[in-house]
């Protein structure tokens, strides 16, 4: 069974947490989470690889040692050493690891101080009011334990999109060997680009549906058929990733690739437009009586309720339906748009390439210019810089530039926003850099009264252009911070501050409800890669596609204009 990238990044994810949680040494837990990172980037498959004979290409951070792991998980689908750590921890511990506010410090210390090693356990803790009295912890982190505890549903299912896409895009690419397929879409929440996938819908044209079933269930990454009937089938691949196929007509598809992509209130929606001019839409069609008038295109299903075709990521119901009833909707902004990249980092903080690296990569990636944004000194965890270091790496910089053709890079910093909305570097060495991005590291838990003043004192530092992942989160491991955004968005424009919409599909922060926001308040916002790979440009996509379901157009995003044009933005700024 094939084993893909995601697969071995997960792996090294484990690694890294069992090991923090026995405490081993810092670096070498960083190590298998940046080996994570750029195994999860890395744009070919290693089991392709590997069977084609190549050898695993020599990669930032990736050593003997490394490399050879990654051999022997995509040759065997197993690691030895996960295995060993798994055997000397309690089996359930790591199930702590899923609970917001619990990494692998703090799973650790409660196995420690109280012996908790599972998730009934650490219930019990709560609720005996135990956890409070361990030293780092205190009631609040209590509270919220026991509030997720009392009510998280169930085992997260959800994917990010990126791992997703590993999964559904070599499931799609094998059934487009069929000779009988006519048309395949990956439809669904895929489609609309949103941040997790919890499933997925693949839709398929063809005038002979068995050959297509037999070959879907057929694949060898197929774990469970749940269902199987002539045109419609369900499977849990290995993965665990819940497929649902339904194949149709080709007279039929664009109507089944609506219905399919959702989303249902959107759906919901344009039915009862149907209803309001006599039609009836379906999965197989618009019909008038018995008479099919509509549906092997999408753009004949919308002409049919008399609106234009509607792209994926606006079909949730905000909206979108009354406006491209009145005037034309936004031109959604596209990959191409982007000019530039306004945050990344190099081997000089936490990053995994060299300044020259990151501008080939940039520019093989069609932009022009790459800000050059690492962390400050307060992040010692990820090497941040102190203004000796900045200094010298602005020097580095201005050197590099005059000898680069066809991209620049721009000397910035990440700077972080400290407790009290301080900056954690001086004005003296801000104002001397092309751009300023601030960041909360930490102190997430402050009231939303505090964490609002905190971040406006912070927007109100005269060289701050742009507030990085402002809402702190991290998919499926912290919520965001609690704060009045329409109150942020409000002041960003005041203070002529821009908000990032940071692409690492960890983040996607901004929201797409925020990045909205923004658009109608008139504030601009910087969709970045937050780049620490030469790989890691790829993440502009996801930002693109977050962008789109915030109805961002190209005027909307700061970084679609030219270098001298952006310059100028930033200094109104």
């Amino acid at each position: 069974m094939p084993v893909h990238n995601a697969d071995i990044a997960a792996i090294f994810e484990q690694i890294a947490e069992l090991l923090e949680i026995q405490g081993a040494n810092p670096f070498r837990v960083r190590a298998y989470h940046n080996a994570a990172r750029t195994v999860s980037e890395f744009g070919r498959e290693f089991t392709a690889l590997i069977a084609a004979g190549q050898d695993v290409p020599h990669l930032p951070g990736i050593g003997k040692d490394l490399s050879g792991k990654i051999h022997e998980i995509a040759t065997t689908g197993r690691c030895a050493l996960l295995d060993r750590l798994r055997g000397e921890l309690p089996p359930a511990l790591t199930e702590l690891l899923v609970i917001p506010g619990l990494g692998p410090k703090r799973v650790r210390t409660l196995h420690e101080a109280l012996g908790v090693d599972t998730v009934a356990q650490l219930r019990a803790a709560a609720e005996a009011g135990h956890i409070r009295r361990v030293p780092g912890f205190g009631a609040k982190t209590e509270q919220r334990i026991l509030d997720h505890l009392r009510s998280r549903p169930g085992p997260e299912t959800r994917m990010l999109l990126p791992v997703a896409a590993q999964y559904a895009e070599a499931l799609a690419d094998w059934l487009r060997g069929a000779p009988q397929v006519q048309q395949l879409e990956i439809a669904g929440s895929y489609r609309r680009r949103r941040e997790t996938v919890g499933d997925i819908d693949i839709l398929v044209a063809s005038d002979a549906p068995a050959p297509v079933m037999q070959r879907f269930t057929g694949y060898d990454e197929v774990r469970q058929i749940l269902g199987q009937g002539s045109t419609r089938a369900s499977v849990v691949l290995a993965s665990s990733l819940q497929v649902d196929l339904r194949v149709v007509e080709p007279a039929a598809f664009g109507a089944a690739l609506h219905y399919f992509t959702g989303s249902r209130a959107h759906n919901i929606a344009i039915r009862k437009r149907a209803q309001a001019r006599g039609l009836k839409i379906n999965e197989y069609g618009v019909f008038r009586g018995k008479a099919r008038v509509a549906g092997e295109t999408e753009e004949s299903v919308f002409a049919a309720v008399d609106l234009p075709w509607i792209a994926p990521e606006l079909r949730e119901d905000r909206g979108e339906i009354a406006w491209a009833a009145r005037a034309p909707l936004p031109r959604l902004i596209e990959r191409a748009d982007l000019k530039g990249d306004l945050h990344c980092h190099s081997r000089a903080s936490d990053g995994n390439a060299t300044l020259e690296e990151l501008a080939a990569a940039a520019r093989a990636a069609g932009l022009t210019y790459l800000a050059i944004t690492e962390h400050s000194q307060r992040l010692t965890v990820a090497h941040g810089l102190d203004t000796a270091r900045l200094l010298q790496q602005c020097e580095a910089i201005d050197a590099l530039n005059a000898r680069l053709d066809g991209i620049v890079l721009l000397k910035g910093i990440e700077v972080d926003i400290l407790e009290d909305g301080q900056l954690d570097l001086s004005d003296e060495v801000l104002g001397q850099l092309d751009i300023v991005i601030g960041a909360v590291h930490s102190h997430f838990d402050l009231s939303p009264a505090r964490q609002l003043k905190r971040l406006m004192r912070a927007m109100d530092h005269p060289h701050l252009h742009v507030l990085a992942h402002p809402g702190c989160r991290e998919l499926g491991k912290r919520p965001p911070i609690e704060l009045d955004w329409l109150r942020l968005v409000r002041h960003a424009r005041r203070r002529g501050c821009f908000l990032e919409l940071n692409a690492q599909p960890k983040r996607l922060d901004l929201t797409d409800v925020h990045a909205r926001m923004a658009r109608e308040e008139g504030v601009l916002v910087a969709i970045s890669s937050d780049a620490h790979t030469v790989d890691d440009f790829n993440n502009l996509d996801y930002g693109i596609g977050q962008a789109r379901r915030g109805w961002l157009e190209a005027a909307d995003v700061l970084n679609t204009r030219p270098l001298d044009t952006l310059r100028e933005v930033l200094r109104r700024g």
